[in-house]
Order: structure tokens, then sequence, then C-alpha cells
């Protein structure tokens, strides 16, 4: 499947201007759309959903 570059150049712009800690705008300059999306899709994920984690934090029992 190819990714819309509408979506993917708006997301370029968003994380060239301010990159996830550790990247640089080089980094993201240098990303093909798969992997710009992929990592957008990572940062916004819900890891944990609606268990796994309380109102005080992660419990491990």
């Amino acid at each position: 499947m190819k990714p819309d570059t509408k979506n993917t150049g708006k997301l370029r712009k968003k994380y060239t201007d301010s990159p996830p800690g550790g990247m640089t705008p080089a980094d993201i300059c240098s990303m093909s759309d798969e992997e710009l999306l992929d990592m957008d899709y990572f940062l916004h994920e819900d890891v944990f959903g609606d268990e796994g984690c309380g109102e005080d934090g992660f419990y491990i029992f």
C-alpha cells in the first residue's frame, strides 16, 4: 500500500520542526514515508489500552 504523500508531508514538517527525543531534523528528512508513518503510529499508540495501568501508574503483580 502506498502512503498518502499529503499526510506524510505534514508529518515530516511537524517532526522536522520539533523532532522526537534522540532524533534530529536530518534524521526525519532521511526517513522514508513508511518509516515516518510507523514512527508517528508508535509515538501515539496507546500501548496498554484500558488494562495494565492503574490511575497511579503501572502495576506488576
